[in-house]
């Protein structure tokens, strides 16, 4: 495959035909595409559907609301929102389609994947400060954790994904004008958006789960010394271990890949094949399908309330101070 200045020549994509440096949608599109835009629409939808579910049980049963509640409620709008537009632009343009084209539906496919995907990001962040505060230190964890130092959190999440967003967009505008001139800001765009987007919260993320789970151990031994039962101690280390597992598991395994690779892309003379970068792109937009069921679908309240919802049963009553279990 050659570079952007010249014909691309062996670019494959089930959706998509060559038209000299851009791609296009086929008119007849194969039955590997059909299968590929199918499972990506469920995607899309179980995004919107499982966000909605946490959207509503938070905002309607009190019982919920609490701090830590608060910010995964604006997480779910994040992933929400990912799931309403960032998902069906991606599928009308591609990652890849936009890597040759810079038209203005591409610059807000960008700029709302970028802003979306980094905030989504960066409340994980703060979930992960929030559960150290409520573990490591719980007696200081309500006058530390307050509805004010919650608002804050999500205000500067959501205000760093649009300034990240700005930045990343407005740099390869400007690479699209100036071309090959524009290396080094390309380099330094990528390399300070995925620091704030990805590095910097993961490193932030791993420091803080490490503690807990350190944290974790110690009440564990602690109760094994005063009941003596090393089946206690044994199932909370499972259970420890597992979440921590899960959240860092399945994070890592989506954004890791795609960050990794537009950090070091531009040292490449030669981009990646297409599929490779789709595969990327999508990998990494399904962690905000994923996070409900992680941050949610985990705790028996959660799960008592989209019983409830799916059911049609708050549309009949009023149970909005029921107490979930």
């Amino acid at each position: 495959m050659e570079n952007r200045n010249n014909v691309v020549t062996d670019i494959l994509h089930p959706c998509y035909e060559i038209n000299h440096i851009s791609l296009k949608v086929t008119a007849t599109p194969s039955a590997v595409c059909v299968l590929v835009y199918s499972f990506l629409a469920f995607l899309s939808l179980l995004t919107v559907c499982g966000n909605l579910l946490v959207i509503i049980s938070i905002s309607y049963f009190k019982q919920l609301h609490t701090p830590t509640n608060t910010l995964i409620m604006s997480l779910a709008v994040a992933d929400l929102l990912v799931g309403v537009l960032v998902f069906p632009l991606s599928m009308s343009f591609s990652l890849s389609s936009c890597l040759y084209n810079n038209n203005m539906f591409c610059k807000i496919r960008d700029s709302l994947d970028v802003l979306l995907s980094t905030c989504s990001i960066l409340h994980l962040c703060c979930i992960s400060v929030d559960r150290y505060h409520a573990v490591c230190q719980p007696l200081t964890y309500k006058s530390k954790i307050n509805g004010r130092v919650v608002f804050i959190m999500i205000a500067v999440s959501w205000g760093v994904s649009v300034l990240v967003a700005i930045a990343v967009v407005q740099t390869r505008s400007i690479n699209d004008e100036c071309q090959d001139t524009c290396f080094i800001d390309v380099i330094i765009a990528n390399s300070v958006g995925a620091l704030f987007s990805f590095y910097l919260p993961v490193v932030i993320m791993l420091c803080i789960y490490m503690k807990i789970f350190a944290v974790a151990q110690r009440q564990a031994r602690s109760i094994q010394s005063t009941t003596k039962s090393g089946a206690t101690v044994s199932k909370m280390e499972r259970k420890a271990t597992k979440t921590l597992a899960v959240v860092l598991g399945a994070f890592l395994f989506c954004w890791a890949p795609f960050f990794f690779y537009i950090t070091f892309q531009p040292l490449e003379n030669n981009l990646a094949p297409i599929h490779i970068i789709e595969i990327l792109a999508w990998l990494a937009l399904s962690n905000s399908t994923l996070n409900p069921f992680i941050y949610s679908f985990f705790y028996s309240w959660f799960r008592s309330a989209f019983k409830m919802i799916i059911s049609g049963k708050i549309f009949k009553e009023n149970f909005v101070n029921l107490n979930l279990h």
